[in-house]
């Protein structure tokens, strides 16, 4: 036992001085392989590797994902028109150079994210002081972020790292201006809203107009066809009595003075004030009715000898 005891503390210094020889990267990872305090290699695939046991080599590693800065507070920044605006935006960022990110920040990457954040708010600067705040909210939006992106990656090249995409997540007015800019675009929206009704109203007025005429014309025309066809009844109408006239001119006379009776006593005491001697009451007269009509007849009927008497209870 006493002799097993030395080797196995030999076996135990050599397994701890292999395993401070052997080292691991990861995919997400860069290898820095230190030399006495400066880099002497810098691994970037990921694998299985060896190097000289500390203090002779050391390894840091970095992040090579693609990292975001997202701002905490909103940046106020103005515009030409001289109104506040508070942008909220982010960014994505990577390491794009190892060694010379390691030589300028020191691997610290809170160092990297808070020199981006002043080179951010300063393109950013540049870009909304020279636009009105309709080209940075809507017009020129793509505009602005691509200004940033192009501006903020030149500045960041020789830092070590490359600037990914960057975004304007959210754009409003400083308290102090919102409410009277509401004000204003609600104004514009009644303005707009009232010339529409005002639009609608007229254009409601024409269809009406155009309607009524179209049923003045409608009316008249079915007015025009109406009398036409009544014309063309009254006389068909006139014809066929005038065709009935001609062909026994005593017997029509005698037939409209009994329609003429008929409705001159058609209710029980009807009074009729009239001369006795008129025409009208020729068949009550006289059995002839007609002057110069054969005797034996009724108004010149053949056959007919009864004298025309008014209805019982009629004067």
């Amino acid at each position: 036992m006493q002799r097993l005891l030395p080797i196995l503390v030999g076996l135990l210094i050599i397994l701890a001085a292999l395993s401070s020889c052997v080292f691991i990267v990861r995919e997400r990872d860069y290898a820095l392989v230190f030399s006495l305090g400066e880099v002497r290699k810098v691994i970037s695939e990921p694998g299985l590797y060896f190097k000289a046991p500390p203090p002779f080599q050391n390894i840091v590693t970095l992040d090579k994902r693609i990292l975001t800065i997202e701002s905490t507070d909103a940046e106020r920044i103005q515009t030409s028109e001289k109104k506040n605006l508070l942008i909220d935006s982010y960014v994505k960022w990577r390491i794009a150079d190892p060694r010379l990110y390691y030589v300028t920040f020191g691997g610290n990457e809170r160092a990297a994210q808070e020199r981006l954040q002043a080179q951010i708010r300063d393109a950013l600067n540049a870009a909304v002081n020279i636009r009105t705040v309709k080209d940075v909210v809507s017009a020129e939006r793509e505009k602005v972020m691509a200004e940033i992106l192009s501006n903020v990656a030149k500045r960041a090249a020789p830092l070590g790292v490359q600037i990914v995409d960057v975004r304007l997540r959210r754009i409003e007015f400083a308290p102090e201006i919102s409410e009277s800019v509401y004000r204003r675009m609600e104004a514009e929206r009644k303005r707009v809203a009232n010339e529409l009704r005002s639009i609608g109203a007229a254009e409601g007025e024409k269809i009406r107009a155009e309607a009524d005429r179209k049923r003045e014309e409608i009316l008249a025309d079915a007015y025009a066809k109406s009398q036409a066809i009544m014309g063309e009844g009254d006389a068909r109408a006139s014809s066929i009595y005038a065709e009935s006239y001609g062909k026994d001119p005593v017997f029509y006379t005698f037939y409209k003075s009994l329609e003429a009776y008929r409705s001159s006593f058609s209710k029980l005491g009807d009074l009729l004030v009239v001369d006795p001697t008129s025409e009208f009451f020729q068949f009550f007269k006289s059995s002839v009715g007609v002057p110069g009509a054969p005797s034996g007849t009724l108004g010149g009927i053949p056959g007919s000898t009864t004298p025309a008497t008014p209805p019982e209870g009629r004067k």
